[in-house]
C-alpha cells in the first residue's frame, strides 16, 4: 500500500535513511537525520510536494518525496526526487510503485519536470530510475567528498 505520510512515519523513514547516510554515498549527508528532523521534512516536502511511504503490513517498506528544485521562480514547476527503500525488500517492486504513484501526484499538482540525482557508481537506482522514464541529462564530476573519495553524482530527468 502506498499513502502519503504522516508523523507517525518519520522515525521509520529515519531508520531505512540512516545506512544510506552511515555506510555508503549513495547520501551526501554526513549525519542521519532523527526522527524529529524526518518528521520535519515528511511535514515540509508533504505540503509544497509530496512524501509518501510504501507499507508492507504494519512496517514501512521504503518511502519517497519531492522537494524544490531551485529557489528561482522560474524553476517552479520543476521538482528534485528521492527513493529509498528499505534494504529488507530488495527488487520487489517498491520502487517503481512508489515513483509511479509520487510522479502522479506532482503531475496531477502541476510540476513539470523532475530530476534525481544518483551518486556514483549505482546501478540499482539507475536501473530503477530508468525503468520509471528517466533519461540522463549530465554528471557533476567529484562534486562531493565521502568516504574517503570524490564523488561524482548523475542528473536524470523526467518531463511529467
Amino acid at each position: 500500500m502506498i499513502r502519503a505520510a504522516g508523523p507517525e512515519d518519520a522515525e521509520a523513514c529515519a531508520a531505512i535513511y540512516r545506512p544510506y547516510v552511515t555506510d555508503s554515498w549513495v547520501s551526501f549527508e554526513l549525519d542521519p537525520p532523527d526522527a524529529e528532523e524526518m518528521a520535519r521534512r515528511i511535514a515540509d516536502y508533504g505540503a509544497s510536494h509530496a512524501w509518501l511511504v510504501a507499507t508492507r503490513g504494519s512496517e514501512v517498506a521504503g518511502y519517497a518525496y519531492a522537494s524544490p528544485h531551485r529557489t528561482r521562480a522560474a524553476y517552479a514547476s520543476s521538482c528534485d526526487v528521492a527513493i529509498y527503500v528499505s534494504p529488507a525488500f530488495p527488487r520487489t517492486g517498491i520502487g517503481r510503485a512508489l515513483y509511479g504513484e509520487l510522479l502522479a501526484r506532482l503531475k496531477a499538482k502541476g510540476f513539470h519536470a523532475a530530476f534525481a540525482g544518483i551518486a556514483q557508481p549505482n546501478p540499482a537506482s539507475v536501473a530503477l530510475h530508468e525503468a520509471c522514464g528517466f533519461t540522463p541529462v549530465g554528471v557533476y564530476r567529484e562534486v562531493g567528498w565521502k568516504m574517503g573519495a570524490w564523488r561524482d553524482v548523475g542528473r536524470w530527468q523526467r518531463v511529467l
